[in-house]
C-alpha cells in the first residue's frame, strides 16, 4: 500500500503533499489542541506501565503454575468483564460527563496497580488473586476506554481524525513495545514488585491528563442519523435511550462498521500468540523472562513504526480494502513466525504483524468515528473496546488451550492460516466493505 498515481487506495491529490507528509506521522492534532495533547501524553505514559504489568502478570502466573493454559486463563478472566462493562460503559459515556467517567475509571485502574504492587512487596503470590485483579482491571478499562475514545471527535475537527488515530496507535504500540521489554528486564533483575510499582506511579499521568480536560457532557438534544433524539440532559426517559440495546440495534443496520469488528476478530481471536510467549521463550529459544519480553515487544515495534511512518494513511480513501489487506498481512506474518526457530527472524515477522495491525486499526477507528453520530459514539466505542480488548483475551485463551492440547507451533501456524481464510470469506460476502470510500462514508 504505497502512494502514487493509479494506486486504487490512494487519493489522486497525493502529489500535492510534501515529501515529509508522505512519510511521517501528521502531528497537527498535537499542535492545534492542548486538551488532546495532554490526553495523548498522559495515555502514552500510562500505557507503558499497563503493558509492563500485563507481561509481569503472565510471567508470574506461568512461574506459579508452569502452564500455558493457566496463562491463557488470564485472558478469559478479563474477557467477561470487558464484554459486559464495555457495552455498559459505552452507554454510560453517552449519558454522563465523559470526563468524569474517564477520571473515575482511571482512579480505579491506578488503585488496582497499587494493589498488585503491595501484594508483591509482602510476598503474596497466589494465582487466584492475580486473576481477580485482572478481572477488576478489565472492568475499569472497559468503562474508561469508551469515554476516552469518544472524546476525540469533540476535541478535533473531522479532517484530523485519521492523524489522531495514527498518533493513538503510537501511544498503544510504544507502550506495548517498551512495556514488555522493561517488564521482562525488571522482573528478571528485581522481581515482579518492581514492574508493579512503576506501573502504579505511571498511572498518575493518565489521572492528571483526564483531570485537566474540559467537561464532556452529552450534546444538546438533536436528531441523529436515524431521526431519533440524541441524549441530552433532559428528563430521565430521554436519558434511558442511551441503552446497550439501542447501540446494538444501531450497529445491526450498519454493515460496514460491523465488518470492521468482524475482520479484527479474525486477527485477534484466531491468530494471537501472546499467551504462548512465556512457554516458547524457554522451549524454542532456551531463554527466560527477558526473551518473553522481546517476543511481546516485537509486534509493538512494528506497530510503532507503522504509526510513525503513517503520513500517507490520510490520503487513503478505500478504507475497507486497506483493512482487509492489513488483517490478511497480520495472519500471514503470524503463521510464518510459527515456522521459524531463529529468534531474530521470528522477531522480524512479529514486527511485520504489528505494522499491519496499526494500519488496520487506524482505518477501523476512522470509519467508526466518521460514520457514527455523537449521540451513539459512546455505545459504539463500547462495542469497539469489547472487540479490540476482548478479542485478544479470547485469543489468549484459545492459543493457550491449543498450545497445551497440541503444540505451540500448531496453535500459531494454524491460527495465522485460519485468520487469512476467515477474512477472505468475510470480504467475499460483503463487497460493499471493499468499496467503502472515506469521501462518502456509508456505515
Amino acid at each position: 500500500m504505497t502512494s502514487g498515481e493509479g494506486d486504487p487506495l490512494v487519493a489522486a491529490d497525493a502529489t500535492h503533499s510534501t515529501p515529509k507528509r508522505r512519510i511521517l506521522a501528521d502531528l497537527t492534532p498535537l499542535r492545534t489542541s492542548a486538551d488532546y495533547r495532554r490526553l495523548w501524553v498522559g495515555n502514552t505514559i500510562s500505557w507503558v506501565g499497563q503493558a509492563m504489568t500485563a507481561l509481569a502478570v503472565s510471567l508470574q502466573v506461568y512461574d506459579i503454575t508452569h502452564s500455558s493454559f493457566s496463562v491463557g486463563l488470564v485472558g478469559l478472566f478479563s474477557l467477561v468483564p470487558l464484554v459486559v462493562f464495555g457495552l455498559y460503559g459505552g452507554a454510560i459515556a453517552d449519558t454522563m460527563d465523559r470526563r468524569k467517567l474517564g477520571l473515575y475509571s482511571s482512579a480505579g485502574l491506578c488503585a488496582l496497580s497499587f494493589a498488585l504492587a503491595g501484594a508483591a512487596l509482602i510476598g503474596y503470590h497466589h494465582v487466584w488473586f492475580l486473576y481477580g485483579v485482572v478481572a477488576l482491571q478489565a472492568t475499569c478499562g472497559a468503562l474508561n476506554s469508551p469515554a476516552r475514545t469518544s472524546m476525540i471527535p469533540r476535541l478535533l475537527p473531522p479532517e484530523q481524525l485519521p492523524a489522531a488515530n495514527a498518533l493513538n496507535s503510537i501511544t498503544t504500540t510504544s507502550g506495548a513495545m517498551l512495556g514488555p521489554m522493561l517488564g521482562g528486564l525488571l522482573v528478571g533483575l528485581w522481581g515482579y514488585q518492581a514492574a508493579y510499582v512503576i506501573d502504579a506511579v505511571a498511572f498518575t499521568a493518565a489521572l492528571y491528563a483526564m483531570w485537566r480536560l474540559p467537561s464532556m457532557r452529552p450534546l444538546a438534544d438533536g436528531p441523529d442519523a436515524e431521526g431519533t433524539k440524541a441524549v441530552g440532559t433532559g428528563p430521565a426517559d430521554k436519558r434511558q435511550r442511551a441503552s446497550v440495546i439501542d447501540g446494538l440495534r444501531f450497529l445491526a443496520t450498519r454493515p460496514n462498521i460491523r465488518m470492521t469488528f468482524f475482520t479484527d476478530l479474525c486477527a485477534m481471536v484466531l491468530a494471537h500468540p501472546r499467551a504462548l510467549f512465556p512457554a516458547i521463550a524457554v522451549v524454542w529459544y532456551g531463554g527466560d523472562a527477558k526473551t518473553a519480553g522481546l517476543l511481546a515487544a516485537a509486534p509493538a515495534v512494528g506497530a510503532l513504526l507503522g504509526g510513525v511512518f503513517s503520513g500517507w494513511l490520510g490520503r487513503v480513501h478505500r478504507h475497507g480494502l486497506a483493512i482487509a489487506l492489513s488483517v490478511a498481512g497480520w495472519g500471514t506474518a503470524v503463521a510464518v513466525f510459527g515456522l521459524t526457530r531463529n529468534l531474530w527472524l521470528g522477531l522480524v515477522f512479529l514486527a511485520l504483524a504489528g505494522c499491519a495491525d496499526t494500519i488496520s486499526m487506524v482505518f477501523r477507528s476512522t470509519m467508526l468515528q466518521a460514520a457514527t453520530p455523537d449521540a451513539m459514539r459512546g455505545r459504539l466505542q463500547g462495542v469497539f473496546i469489547v472487540v479490540v480488548a476482548g478479542g485478544p483475551r479470547a485469543g489468549d485463551f484459545l492459543a493457550g488451550t491449543v498450545g497445551d492440547l497440541a503444540s505451540p507451533r500448531a496453535a500459531i501456524v494454524g491460527g495465522g492460516v485460519a485468520c487469512v481464510v476467515a477474512v477472505g470469506l468475510l470480504v467475499t460476502r460483503s463487497r460493499t466493505f471493499l468499496r467503502y470510500d472515506a469521501r462518502d462514508p456509508q456505515p
